[in-house]
């Protein structure tokens, strides 16, 4: 009977145990998670904060299911050490677990901007459900919140806290939401909705100091302003969990850049480990967004159990839907406007779409969704445009021609 492990039960992981489980019904699989719930579906945390919906509707497997597939899960339980040479590994419980096929899928872990005062209560970050437990239950005794960091899951936390009844102050560094994904013509309509919303912003601003004494009162910026709020919430991106990672690479010869270098099919180097998620690091580029994440665990668990598939990643794609605004930006958006794109905008609907070479490399859809799948459908098969290139700024573009 083969002896799986897998360290993290996020996306990658789960994936992962789906793939294993299905090839192998016999094999002995192990899990541990340093959180307290089954598997769920990280990006409703913000709805889980507004109260919309309970954990249990975004539970994507019970303990039933682990019970069921002979799946021995371990909660709030780190593996602390590996020992590639023997196959063992370590809990911080004291406990240790022996491999035939280990799986590093660790995930990552919110990053806390180097404000001062941000030891003071009411400074938090979302990253999982207790996350937005204590959240919520500080919502309930302020009426102003800070967001630091105006990016997609800042965004659509800070519209949690507006539903629990507060004003919410973005404070973003960029002179334009969502840097990443959006464009300045399309952040500015974006922001104009936001700010219907109940959002106020504050951009090209930097964090000074968080002011009061034990618990929060407001924020200082570095212009001398001061932000009045009893909650601040930072939202400045994730950093993969890498001190495994950094343990194997002082014995073995597992690589750590930016993550754990992986080749094409998730394998690390060293026998018989592989990395998938957020800690995974293949052709220069972590994991990242949720379905990059799901993919690689796909592969990893697909490899581990003897079928070999090489992972093709495919371009990034990112989603916000705020209280009905539909936003997709997927690719190379352009932000500088240096390459051809064809734009269309009115006051709530933006869309951009990139072509060079007779060929999509990006695009940008706020306001509505239609013709996204078409689009990304197209760029990732790198499918030539012909005429349609010049027909791409009409209102009214069948995007189905793009088939």
């Amino acid at each position: 009977m083969k002896r799986y492990v897998i360290i993290g039960n996020g996306v990658a992981g789960a994936t992962a145990l789906d793939q294993i489980r299905r090839i192998d019904p016999l094999a002995k699989i192990t899990v541990f998670t340093q959180e307290s719930h089954p598997f769920y579906y990280r990006p409703r945390l913000p709805e889980f904060l507004a109260g919309e919906v309970p954990l249990e509707k975004f539970t994507m497997r019970s303990l039933k299911d682990y019970q069921d597939w002979g799946v021995d899960l371990h909660f709030s339980e780190k593996i602390e050490r590996v020992d590639p040479t023997s196959k063992i590994v370590w809990s911080d419980k004291g406990a240790s677990f022996g491999y035939d096929a280990l799986l590093l899928a660790t995930g990552a872990s919110a990053n806390m901007p180097p404000i001062k005062g941000s030891e003071k209560k009411g400074v938090f970050t979302l990253r999982t459900v207790e996350d937005a437990q204590s959240l919520r239950q500080a919502a309930h005794i302020c009426q102003q919140a800070i967001l630091v960091g105006g990016g997609l899951l800042g965004l659509e936390a800070g519209h949690g806290l507006i539903k629990l009844g507060l004003k919410v102050q973005v404070v973003e560094f960029f002179d334009r939401l969502m840097p990443r994904q959006m464009d300045t013509a399309g952040a500015a309509i974006l922001q104009a909705m936001l700010e219907k919303m109940g959002f106020s912003f504050h951009l090209g601003a930097s964090a000074q100091e968080i002011v009061g004494g034990e618990q929060v009162e407001g924020l200082q910026l570095k212009d001398g302003r001061v932000l009045p709020g009893g909650l601040v919430l930072c939202s400045a991106g994730i950093s993969p969990n890498l001190e495994l990672g950094r343990q194997l690479e002082a014995i073995s010869s597992l690589r750590v850049n930016k993550a754990i270098v992986v080749d094409e099919f998730m394998h690390t180097g060293v026998d018989d480990v592989w990395a998938a998620g957020d800690v995974a690091e293949y052709n220069g580029l972590p994991g990242g967004i949720w379905p990059s994440a799901m993919e690689q665990g796909r592969i990893a668990g697909l490899n581990m159990s003897g079928e070999a598939k090489a992972y093709q990643p495919k371009a990034p794609s990112t989603s916000l839907k705020v209280a009905g605004i539909q936003l997709t930006s997927a690719g190379d958006i352009d932000a500088d406007n240096k390459q051809t794109a064809s734009v269309v905008r009115g006051d709530n609907y933006y869309r951009k779409i990139v072509v060079a070479n007779n060929l999509i490399k990006g695009i940008i859809f706020l306001g509505d969704n239609k013709g996204v799948r078409q689009c990304v459908d197209a760029m990732n098969a790198a499918r030539p445009l012909g005429e349609l290139a010049a027909l791409l700024d009409d209102p009214d573009f069948d995007f189905d021609r793009l088939k």
